[in-house]
């Protein structure tokens, strides 16, 4: 690639593919530990987690790597290796935790243990987010040890969960003081298609409860003119989407639409949309996906079909969950949220909304030498020119390491490519090949940065 030294870029490339053996045995070792960091799992397998992802930094060559003690919370993995003189500081991120998994949940595998298949790892965690650990880990032992900038490792134990991690960081700023953060938790559209992630989307959430009854009653002698608190529900929350399935909730912000478009086949594959079944909302799929907010009702307590009886409900819960714009305000849309619900409630029906939650969505500064540089290495890495797109998700540290280090460039990146890894689904998978570019593409980033921050 222009710009690029090909010697430079063969030799990562064929270094990085010598160490494929060993990075896909140590991937699965980690994959073994069930490291679920939500409330009521076990600790000892996260744990155990934190425990092997340690002693892989330093069977990779970072001897300095330690614990980092997270009050409350699981500890971090850290690591800091001094800068040469004049080189600008790199700190890495990525998180050992996972989302639960069952195989009853429709898994085809046992979803902790690992099965690798066509050329990918399946299991949880292989792509959200271990591979993540494995690619830092493997690209700074292509420098064995001494990479031609300063870095600071940081693999958190808490990402899926509500994290003790960003407490951490607001009280120690300095900390995390670097000139570019690297986050390995994100992932290319679709294999051998490289991509900068350079918004996410943020998020709101809160349960509705609508009482109207304070018993429950026979169905028969009272329905027709007693109200059902499930039925109130279930109007409610038909509001929450006009007939083509945009969000209805009224003055909520919509961010500039990005300049990449997302294929409509690659996200039908991607999402599962079944054979006939329409999308929802209207315009470029990549607004809506990346920059326009979207609403989901993501739990409801109500009574079972198995254990349903004649009776009318008194009392019906539901939480909704409300992703918005990457630049949007989060107490502004929880807010319009919130009072959108209780408008709705029909018939005079009790209703309580609750605050369950809010995150910032993260655009990344625009402009930086790290954004340069990143560019130029996936591009080699890759042989593929690089894009530039949006996420739904939400990553709610990055703001809080924007504030620990304001001038710092942003580059989202990694293996969890949106097409078929599955990440928080049935049967996440990894592109072992993606993982390989994405150490490549590290690598070279590390050797570009510093004279992209000297232009």
């Amino acid at each position: 690639m222009a710009g690029t030294n090909t010697d430079l870029t063969g030799g990562m490339a064929a270094r990085a593919h010598a160490l494929m053996p060993e990075v896909t045995r140590d991937l699965s070792d980690l994959v073994r530990c069930a490291s679920v960091s939500l409330p009521g799992h076990p600790e000892a397998p996260v744990r155990v987690a934190a425990d092997r992802t340690l002693a892989l930094f330093k069977k990779y060559g970072i001897s300095a790597a330690r614990f980092l003690e997270i009050p409350g919370g699981y500890p971090a993995v850290y690591a800091e290796i001094p800068a040469p003189p004049g080189a600008p500081t790199v700190l890495l991120y990525a998180h050992y935790d996972v989302q639960p998994a069952k195989r009853e949940d429709g898994w085809a595998t046992d979803p902790f243990v690992p099965v690798e298949k066509a050329g990918r790892l399946f299991g949880r965690g292989t792509a959200d987010d271990k591979s993540g650990i494995l690619i830092i880990a493997a690209a700074l032992a292509l420098f064995s040890g001494h990479p031609p900038v300063g870095v600071k490792v940081v693999i958190e134990g808490e990402e899926e969960t509500e994290s003790h991690l960003d407490a951490y960081v607001a009280a120690h700023p300095g900390f995390f003081a670097c000139d570019a953060f690297v986050i390995l938790d994100n992932g290319n559209l679709a294999v051998r298609q490289p991509a900068l992630t350079t918004s996410l989307r943020g998020v709101v959430s809160c349960t509705l409860d609508v009482s109207t009854l304070d018993h429950p009653v026979h169905s028969g002698m009272f329905g027709g003119a007693a109200p059902d608190a499930l039925v109130a529900l279930i109007a409610i929350l038909s509001t929450l989407h006009d007939p083509s399935g945009r969000v209805a909730v009224r003055g909520l912000r919509v961010s500039a639409p990005p300049e990449s478009e997302y294929p409509e086949a690659l996200y039908r594959e991607g999402a599962g949309i079944l054979s006939g079944t329409g999308l929802t909302g209207t315009g470029p799929l990549g607004a809506r996906l990346w920059s326009e907010p979207s609403v989901s009702v993501i739990g409801i307590d109500a009574p079972s079909v198995a254990g349903s009886a004649n009776i009318l409900i008194p009392r019906a819960r539901a939480k909704v969950s409300l992703r918005i714009a990457p630049d949007a305000d989060p107490a502004r849309e929880l807010s319009l949220l919130m009072a959108h619900l209780r408008a709705a409630a029909p018939w005079g029906a009790k209703v309580e909304v609750t605050e369950t939650g809010r995150s910032a969505g993260f655009v990344c500064p625009a402009g930086h030498p790290a954004t340069a540089a990143a560019k130029e290495a996936l591009a080699a890495a890759f042989n593929s020119p690089v894009r530039e797109k949006g996420s739904g998700g939400s990553i709610p540290l990055l703001s809080l390491l924007h504030a620990a280090a304001p001038q710092a460039g942003f580059v989202l990146i990694g293996a969890e490519d949106t097409a078929c890894s599955r990440i928080h689904g049935t049967n996440e998978s990894v592109d072992l090949g993606e993982v390989e570019r994405c150490i490549t593409g590290l690598a070279l980033f590390l050797e570009l940065f510093p004279g992209k921050m000297g232009d």
